[in-house]
């Protein structure tokens, strides 16, 4: 279990993933939404060859991906529901005062498809980053931190 002053909030709308983690993911979501769409599905020539065109291309199993998708995957149920619930919260400009809505929304929708659902939303780190924000929070200091 986290320790309370990890995790996001302030009573109302607290969080049961920590904000280090969330911010993590849309790093990691970065990464991953850079990616190209492939250009060449399987080369026969070597990376060095191609001077490592394809780490920039977007293949199936992509290490950005594969990290991203475990790491999810690992969270609690309730961590898992928070960050459906925040990319929701951000992708559909609501408020803070929907968060209790919104998340029983997720929290009724959770199944063990979350990680590849969450992957698969285009611009995932954009609404994660805009639920934060909705809910007063941000990854500036994380970011700060890492880069």
């Amino acid at each position: 279990m986290e320790k309370a002053e990890n995790r996001v909030g302030d009573g109302e709308t607290e969080l049961e993933v920590p904000l280090e983690t969330v911010c993590f993911i849309i790093m990691k979501a970065r990464e991953f939404d850079a990616k190209d769409p492939v250009t060449e599905p399987s080369p026969a020539s070597n990376p060095s060859d191609d001077h490592s065109a394809a780490i920039l291309e977007d293949h199936d199993d992509d290490p950005a991906l594969e990290e991203l998708q475990s790491l999810i995957s690992d969270l609690s149920v309730d961590a898992q529901i928070d960050l459906v619930a925040l990319m929701w919260l951000g992708r559909d400009d609501q408020s803070a005062d929907e968060w209790q809505s919104v998340r029983q929304q997720a929290a009724d929708a959770h199944n063990e498809h979350t990680a590849d659902y969450l992957c698969g939303t285009p611009l995932l780190a954009d609404h994660l980053a805009d639920g934060l924000s909705t809910l007063g929070h941000s990854c500036v200091e994380f970011e700060r931190e890492h880069f």
